[in-house]
């Protein structure tokens, strides 16, 4: 027997998702919904709302969608490279927005530099090194890229935090990396590298104001456990 899939043209008006963000605005939509959005359209098997269920359902939640790469999205029926590059785009924009600010941020708190590199580095599935570079007043001048490591370790040296802080004439740094875990307990391979990073800015005459773990959600200053 042929069966007809419901597209969101058939829905009514004012339960279409576009419809229903200009009305009353997009926190009042699902993430589904909201994904819908960004396909567009769905696919032979049914509509964009029912794309975006099956996406989440296939990598298990909005953060597994964020998550997986432009060939792992594209593998899955209906969405395909197109597709599967405007959802990327989207949620590179939304992450680009919440580490973006509009003149240098006075960072002369934990949380405050915690927020800065949250939301990017939360999702990683291998361990990234990341410093802030900071200026006389403690305004972040810049967040440069330092390495990338293994799921279990990160690969820092000394050598390429401090080029950088020297590079940007910066005061002061702080040091973060995450814990692909999602548990940002330090480890002791954490503590014998901030040491090394404290003793290194001391000779250079860059102070290294804390190392913070970056894990899913939280986060960990090492200067506030007292461990630097």
């Amino acid at each position: 027997m042929e069966t007809y899939q419901t597209t969101i043209r058939d829905m009514p008006a004012d339960e279409r998702p576009r419809e229903r963000l200009v009305r009353y605005g997009s926190e009042a939509l699902s993430a589904p919904e909201l994904l819908a959005i960004i396909l567009r359209v769905g696919s032979s098997r049914g509509s964009a709302i029912s794309l975006a269920n099956q996406l989440l359902s296939h990598f298990g939640s909005l953060k597994g969608v964020a998550k997986a790469t432009v060939a792992e999205l594209s593998a899955l029926p209906g969405v395909g490279v197109a597709k599967a590059a405007q959802i990327k785009a989207a949620f590179e924009l939304g992450r680009r927005l919440a580490t973006t600010t509009d003149e240098r941020v006075v960072v002369d708190r934990p949380e405050l530099a915690a927020n800065l590199v949250m939301e990017e580095m939360r999702y990683h599935d291998k361990e990234h090194f990341k410093v802030l570079l900071l200026d006389v007043r403690n305004r972040c001048i810049a967040i440069r890229p330092i390495s990338v490591g293994s799921l279990t370790s990160s690969v820092a040296h000394p050598r390429e935090i401090f080029r950088e802080a020297i590079a940007h004439s910066a005061a002061s740094v702080i040091v973060a990396h995450n814990h692909p875990s999602g548990d940002p307990a330090p480890s002791a391979e954490d503590r014998t590298l901030t040491a090394r990073l404290v003793q290194a800015g001391e000779i250079i005459g860059v102070k290294v104001l804390d190392h913070l773990i970056i894990g899913d959600g939280c986060w960990v200053s090492m200067k506030e456990k007292e461990l630097m």
